[in-house]
């Protein structure tokens, strides 16, 4: 069986849950190979899984991170984005006629499942949201009010390319992605909530004291992981205030911080009650070794807590519709504290950690925990994988 893996490489979200997929296939004796660009290229060759490099595609950032809806309108402009999208769906007809695959899986990318179609090959597409959310500020309010009358058929009809579209998401009252509770029924049969897709389950990993022992973390202090994802010039601006922050953190805090570039060493630098690694190739260690975690607000981390049973402190990217809807959700869930960047300080933060310790979260948590461990995203994805690639 032959699985060809076409993740977004825009930061470590989409590329992260599909390596996992991957490795358990190729312990099956599987042949893989991965298609991507930017980010998701360096953490596939980190992994050492055979890869190709795609043309790469992005958006405009401005230094503080904020997605700069204008420029990327504009720069570089719909021809050349145009062109982008056909040089992706003609490298993707190479590397897959190449390949010959029994199935493709994309994940949030439209030209390998245009490529597959072409081809007459079988495919999945792996999505956060099905709907696209476009910010209502006032300059955007005309294009949203436009975006949500066909929006639903314009998104649908493009993802539905695929036989089939998998979301590891939670499926109601724990859905993290708001855009998941509105698929029309047309699309009804194709579309499946499959829940997170972990590498490692909690129930996987040690206890949290022996994990602290491995890890060399205090036992009688409140530990803080804070895993900062997202594209470089997206998290760098916030990697730099949180450090200035973690710096001064009062002594009763053990803050673990990871600035995800992947094709670093994970050699730490401590300073104090603060550690940083600019990788962490067991961040699930770190993670149920914490009490807190502050992160951005993309859907993979907000899964992959809710999952281990950790409260939140979000700062979303600004702008990022997707990531300020899903903060919303985790803070109407009861689980999450939500900072706007450009309001985050030491004193705000501060008082939204002992807010979160104190208010309840940890009870709801654990409730919600014991439910969403039902739903086994890696092991029904590889099944539906599986099962896709064999039928004739």
């Amino acid at each position: 069986m032959r699985v060809y893996f076409s993740p977004c490489g825009i930061g470590l979200g989409h590329v992260g849950r599909c390596v996992p997929i991957a490795k358990k296939l190729m312990e099956k004796n599987v042949e893989v190979l991965f298609s991507t660009y930017r980010e998701g290229a360096s953490y596939v060759e980190k992994e050492k899984i055979p890869l190709i490099k795609a043309p790469p595609i992005g958006f405009q950032v401005k230094p503080d991170g904020t997605i700069d809806f204008r420029q990327t309108a504009v720069n570089p402009g719909p021809f050349f984005a145009s062109f982008t999208l056909l040089e992706q769906i003609n490298a993707e007809l190479e590397a897959i006629e190449g390949f010959k695959p029994d199935v493709v899986v994309s994940d949030s990318r439209v030209s390998p499942l245009l490529a597959a179609r072409i081809l007459g090959i079988k495919r999945i597409c792996i999505l956060n949201q099905f709907q696209v959310i476009i910010p209502r500020k006032k300059h955007f309010l005309r294009l949203a009010r436009f975006a949500d009358s066909i929006t639903l058929a314009l998104i649908g009809k493009m993802w539905t390319t695929g036989n089939l579209v998998l979301i590891p998401d939670f499926p109601p009252p724990y859905t993290i992605s708001k855009g998941n509770l509105n698929i029309p029924k047309a699309y009804g049969k194709r579309v499946k909530l499959v829940g997170p897709i972990l590498s490692t389950r909690p129930e996987e990993l040690p206890t949290k004291k022996e994990l602290r022992k491995k890890l060399k973390l205090p036992m009688d202090k409140l530990v803080i992981f804070a895993p900062i994802s997202g594209p470089t010039r997206e998290r760098a601006f916030l990697i730099g205030i949180l450090r200035k922050i973690f710096l001064n953190f009062p002594d009763k805090y053990e803050v673990v911080m990871s600035l995800g570039y992947p094709n670093t060493d994970s050699k730490p630098i401590c300073h104090g009650n603060l550690t940083i690694y600019k990788w962490i190739p067991n961040r699930f260690e770190y993670l149920k070794a914490s009490d807190l975690v502050i992160s951005r607000a993309g859907h993979g981390t907000l899964t992959q807590c809710l999952a281990y049973g950790k409260p939140m402190i979000i700062i979303p990217t600004p702008s990022h519709t997707e990531q300020l809807s899903n903060a919303k959700q985790a803070k109407d869930l009861g689980i999450a504290k939500v900072i706007l960047q450009e309001g985050l300080s030491k004193k705000k933060l501060l008082n939204k950690i002992e807010q979160t310790l104190k208010n309840g979260t940890l009870q709801r948590l654990e409730k919600i925990q014991e439910e969403v461990l039902q739903y086994d995203g890696l092991e029904k994805t590889i099944r539906i994988i599986s099962e896709m690639a064999e039928k004739r």
